[in-house]
Parts: structure tokens; sequence; C-alpha cells
């Protein structure tokens, strides 16, 4: 099932999307207490998508592909190097990616994204799949410059955590084996990155039960899996696309602030 959230007017549905996106067959409820049909279709083009989740905490790990670890020239992590984005940073697709007023360099990643279905706590491995609703598109935007002045100091906030530095999208695909999948990101159409999913160094099995052995998932969460290497830089006028078998493309623009 390709699950959907959007907006008819003013009023936010939760609905599935149809094969070749012939329409979207809409529900009451939401994924995480119970969907139920209406036998209502609203058509693609009369609705706007919103991001898959609204304003979820959103945990990611970074250095989580050897390749993304060379061209950073660093050591592969003792543990898993995690992080948090504000709930605030989420944007869906087709919104804007806001390029800061005073960056100076700002770059995407893009990344498999998990997002939990129940509550999770002590989660074996191999007990991961039955907490997971789904997969979805994300691109951890990062303002490098801050970031590395934060890392300095052991903290990590306003690199990654700036409104707009969350995009996620444009659907939750169910029932997705995530362990082979392939990943492409493009800016203007070129190619930046290129992967799969079988080159994590922690599986998603493994992160779930990492971080559901420290604290409590809750429904709603989302997990940025990591980004493999080719990572580089944005600028206004640029548009983002990540996009991942089984999933679909993540489209954003790029613009200034204040524009």
């Amino acid at each position: 099932m390709l699950i959907v959230r959007y907006a008819v007017g003013d009023v936010c549905h939760y609905g599935e999307l149809g094969a070749d996106d012939a329409g979207i067959a809409r529900f009451e409820g939401d994924p995480f207490t119970g969907l139920r049909p209406t036998g209502l279709v609203d058509q693609i083009a009369d609705v706007l998508v919103l991001s898959p989740v609204e304003r979820p905490r959103i945990f990611g790990f970074a250095y989580n592909y050897a390749s993304h670890i060379d061209e950073t020239d660093r050591d592969v992590p003792e543990i898993p190097v995690c992080f948090m984005k504000p709930s605030t940073a989420v944007v869906g697709p087709g919104d804007a990616i806001v390029y800061p007023a005073d960056g100076e360099l700002i770059h995407f990643e893009g990344e498999l994204v998990v997002v939990i279905g129940k509550e999770a706590r002590h989660v074996k491995a191999s007990e991961a799949h039955e907490y997971i609703l789904g997969y979805t598109c994300g691109n951890d935007v990062s303002d490098r410059i801050v970031q590395r002045k934060e890392s300095k100091f052991g903290t990590l906030l306003i690199g990654k955590g700036q409104d707009t530095f969350a995009p996620l999208g444009p659907v939750i695909a169910t029932e997705l084996d995530p362990s082979a999948l392939s990943l492409t990101t493009r800016v203007n159409g070129a190619v930046m990155q290129s992967a799969t999913t079988a080159d994590l160094l922690l599986a998603v099995p493994d992160l779930v039960g990492y971080l559901s052995r420290h604290l409590t998932l809750l429904p709603g969460d989302v997990i940025m899996t990591g980004t493999p290497s080719g990572v580089g830089p944005i600028h206004p006028g640029d548009e983002v696309e990540v996009e991942i078998e089984g999933i679909g493309v993540l489209r954003n623009p790029v613009v200034a602030e204040g524009v």
C-alpha cells in the first residue's frame, strides 16, 4: 500500500494512492490508530500532497554508509552516531527548502526513512518489522559550516535542524523490503547519488533495535537511516529529487530566505 497524506481545501486526509497515480482512495482516521475506507476517491491533481507524517520526532544516523565515511575521511564509528532534527524542520513534496540568508554551504543528503507504526521499546532486530509502518524518502539538508563548528564541541542542532531541512515524502510505502532498495538523488536532473540500501552498515532492523534499547519510539516517529556518498551543495534555484525504489520521488525546489 502507498499511503498518502493530503489536503482537500483546509481538510487533511489519509488515503491510498492508486496504480499510475490514478486516484487516492480516501480513508477516515490515520495509519497509527486505524484507517477506515470512505468509498470516496480524490484525484491527485485536485489535492495538495503533504509530508507523510505531521511534525514527527526525527532520529538521524550519521556515517551509516562506508562510501560516505570514505568521502568525509572519517573512521568507522565505534557506536552508531545519532542526532535529532526538530519536528519543525519537516516539509512535504513540492515544498521549498529555504536557503538561509547567512548560509554558506548547504548540502543535500538523500536517505531512506523509516516510519514507526507503534510504540517500541527493547525491540529485537528480528522483530523490528512488527513496529514499522512503512518507508518514505527523505532529504537530510545540512548547513556544513554550522555543523562543523557545532561538532567540534560535541553538539549538533542548528546545522541539521533549521526550518525546511527535513523534506519527507511523497508516500509511506508499506510491506516493502528495505534491505536492497535503489536510492538516487538528483540536482537539476543530474545524478549525484546512486546507491542501494544493501550498503547500509547498520540495516533498518538494527537501527530500530538500537534506538528502542535506549528510548521509547512512538507512532509517527521517523528514522533517517543515513546517506551514501555523493552529497554536495545546493543553491537557490535548484531542484532536488530523492528517488527510492518502491516509494517514488521526493522533489523540492530550493529558494533563498525572504524570497
